[in-house]
């Protein structure tokens, strides 16, 4: 059972938060009230007594080793009936996860160093007698601090090696997929050379960003490690080839000591011998780990409340603000100049084509030549049929609405032309001017209608689109505006924040409201200060996901359909990490959403109840990953990408829904400038997009999965954003 904040464990060490928790017990923050220092406080929840009296035998043990590139044990326990405890220094700083949070990948100097300090603290630890083995070496036990100084931490319980003749000592063995030898699952020998294989695995996903092929499935020839040069050429051969003679199968092929493998990292990186303790990387930045001081945790991590945001966002606050572009003005110029560019070219082509045409009149078929006014005929037969021009069609569109609010009106969209095959390169905006490409028999992506907002009258508000007679109604008409509509699986009902003055990122002191889909039936849900937003209905229309302001800083919460005031909290970060946007899973299972840490979003996913929350995209420090959306058939997920700290448009990625092998969003191939707020159609034959055209206006698309048939079904002078497909249940 986890410990709650302020437990007194042994009348001396008080909780003070989790660090970490695995299937043997959790690893805690404390305080050492008799000394006045932070511990890290190790729990063994095995309570049989074999282990009561291994743990006794390897606490002494432990409690003797003295390495600087090692935590001290200074103390340790038992409580009857709960488990033992091993009391070690707290090693402030970050854990090389975190670093490749922030980094995505590390640099192969770094690689060298944080190697060439493990491999000290491993030779120290196999020259102990008898020797002790870590067996759980991954990116999460190597400790950074604020200086650069590299530690291996939660060195524990059951590894202490006997030698050939005897097995390991009894105990729960950790298992991590991806950094674990084979010979570490079931009841397999292990010896040093366990640790330099996980040591290896480690280096190899620093150094790539990605969990390399599970060493027992390789063992089962059910998969390869991919050449790490493969995923990161930057690499040197002599490096490569080290880590991944650490990660061989076979221990005989491993190195066979700690300083083999040390010495071959520096040989790889022309790096000379140094004392232990010496190697260091750079420090991580002050906002990657807590302070000494407990008490000065909350206020470290305290920020500015931020005023409400409406509009534009100020370039001063530009680089909190990833959704939105900071460099408007750059981003026009840009753009300008790319398509003068582009104007220049087709100018040039049309002038040779017209020229070719003129000169070599030849080339095109009589008839063809006949209807050219400029070009002369070559030939003095004069054709025998004249053709005459085609009549010219239109089309009417009659629109009908029923059931509309007081202030609904109903009006015909204009005229449009359906885009060729071909998606529209950079630059291209196709004017959509003719119906013929919306089939009235069929609704398009298996439901005829799309809800978004528009501020075409001021403030935004909600409509609702009919593919099938190109007529567009608007659905509610709230005083300070609304936006975010999103539908109930039957296609009934839909759920809106208000206020909403535009496109802003953070939408302060906004509240839930629920519409029928003709507008009737207007009903508030009861919120608290500080605002709800991004809300989601799950697929048994029985609740709705939102993020909340209300406890000072972005959380997801859900509440019931039915009884709006049943409110759960299924997020709680650390102040100053946001969790937001959630997305359900198809199945109803699951809620992808991001998570602001570092300054920039990524992409996360949990259970529906909010527990196993894990991020499953890491891009780094560079990008900003959100608003995840999910295939119909819950296979990938969907989301976009920009830059951090640059502009540039942005990017269309999809990641698996089920296979954490990779950690890398793979980009969605389609030739479009610029696609946001991204959503399958019911059939999943095509995409509903928010993006913008030659005339930079913010307005709504929709083509298939493959790019094809890109249609822009929104024109008007004002943003439309926002888009919502209504299910098939309508």
């Amino acid at each position: 059972m986890t410990l709650e904040k302020n437990t007194l464990l042994h009348n001396r060490y008080r909780i003070i938060e989790i660090l970490g928790q695995g299937g043997m017990g959790s690893v805690y923050r404390a305080i050492d009230e008799n000394l006045g220092v932070a511990v890290a406080l190790k729990e063994n929840l095995f309570t049989t007594e074999e282990y009561m009296r291994q743990f006794r035998l390897e606490a002494v043990i432990l409690a003797n080793l003295r390495h600087p590139n090692m935590p001290r044990v200074s103390d340790h326990f038992e409580l009857k009936d709960q488990g033992q405890y091993l009391v070690m220094d707290f090693i402030e700083g970050e854990d090389l996860r975190n670093r490749m949070d922030r980094l995505g990948m590390i640099s192969e100097d770094d690689a060298t160093q944080i190697g060439a300090a493990i491999c000290d603290a491993l030779a120290y630890l196999h020259s102990r007698k008898p020797p002790i083995l870590h067996r759980d070496i991954k990116p999460g036990n190597v400790k950074i601090t604020p200086e650069g100084h590299i530690f291996l931490v939660d060195f524990g319980l059951a590894k202490v090696y006997q030698g050939d003749n005897q097995a390991t000592t009894t105990g729960a063995r950790a298992m991590t997929p991806g950094y674990s030898p084979p010979e570490q699952y079931g009841t397999a020998r292990t010896d040093p050379r366990t640790d330099f294989y996980s040591l290896g695995a480690t280096l190899y996903a620093a150094l790539c960003g990605v969990i390399p092929e599970d060493g027992l499935a390789r063992a089962m020839d059910n998969a390869q490690l991919t050449p790490l040069r493969k995923r990161n050429v930057k690499i040197t051969r002599r490096f490569a080839t080290a880590v991944e003679k650490a990660m061989a199968i076979d221990p005989s092929d491993r190195f066979q000591s700690a300083e083999d493998f040390k010495k071959a990292l520096l040989g790889a990186g022309s790096k000379t011998q140094q004392p232990a303790g010496t190697h260091v990387v750079a420090p991580p930045p002050a906002e990657a780990f807590l302070p000494s001081d407990p008490s000065q945790v909350a206020a470290s991590k305290e920020k500015t409340p931020r005023p409400p945001v409406v509009g534009p966002v100020p370039p001063s606050t530009a680089d909190d603000q990833p959704f939105v572009s900071p460099l408007k003005k750059q981003k026009e110029r840009e753009r300008k100049r790319r398509f003068a560019l582009m104007r220049f070219f087709l100018i040039l082509l049309l002038v040779l084509a017209v020229s070719i045409l003129f000169w070599a009149p030849g080339i095109l078929p009589e008839n063809v030549r006949a209807s050219i006014p400029f070009l002369a005929p070559t030939s003095t037969v004069t054709p025998s049929v004249t053709p005459s021009p085609l009549p010219t069609q239109t089309a009417t569109a009659t629109v009908t609405s029923t059931a509309l609010p007081p202030t609904a009106t109903a009006t015909a969209l204009p005229t449009r032309t359906p885009l060729p095959i071909v998606i529209g390169t950079l630059g291209s905006d196709p004017a959509v001017t003719d119906t013929a490409a919306l089939p009235v028999s069929t609704p398009i992506g298996g439901s005829g209608q799309i809800a978004y907002a528009s501020d075409r009258t001021d403030l935004p508000q909600i409509y609702l689109a009919d593919l099938a007679n190109l007529a567009f109604t608007q659905v509610v008409n709230m005083p300070e505006g609304a936006c975010q509509p999103a539908w109930s699986p039957d296609g009934q009902k839909m759920v809106f924040i208000s206020p909403c003055k535009g496109m802003d990122e953070i939408y302060y002191g906004a509240g839930l409201y629920i519409v029928n889909a003709d507008g009737s039936n207007l009903t508030p849900i009861g919120t608290v200060p500080g605002g709800d937003f991004d809300p989601a209905w799950s697929p048994d229309g029985k609740s709705i996901a939102f993020t909340s302001l209300r406890t000072d800083q972005m959380e997801i919460f859900i509440l019931s359909a039915d009884d709006p005031k049943s409110v759960v909290q299924i997020t709680k970060g650390a102040k100053g990490i946001d969790s937001r946007q959630p997305a359900w899973s198809p199945d109803g299972t699951q809620i992808a959403y991001v998570v602001k840490r570092f300054g920039v979003y990524q992409l996360w996913l949990m259970n529906a109840d909010g527990s196993e929350q894990k991020q499953i995209v890491r891009s780094g420090v560079a990008f900003s990953d959100y608003l995840p959306t999910w295939s119909p058939d819950g296979s990938l997920i969907v989301f976009n990408q920009r830059c951090a700290t640059k502009f540039c448009f942005p990017y269309l990625m999809t990641t698996s829904a089920s296979d954490r092998t990779e950690e890398q969003g793979s980009f969605f191939q389609l030739n479009i400038i610029s696609i946001e707020d991204v959503e399958y159609s019911p059939d999943g034959f095509h995409l509903l997009y928010e993006g913008e055209g030659n005339d930079e206006n913010n307005d709504i698309y929709y083509m298939t999965t493959t790019g094809a048939n890109n249609i822009r079904l929104t024109t008007d002078d004002g943003l439309e954003f926002d888009p919502a497909w209504r299910p098939n249940g309508n």
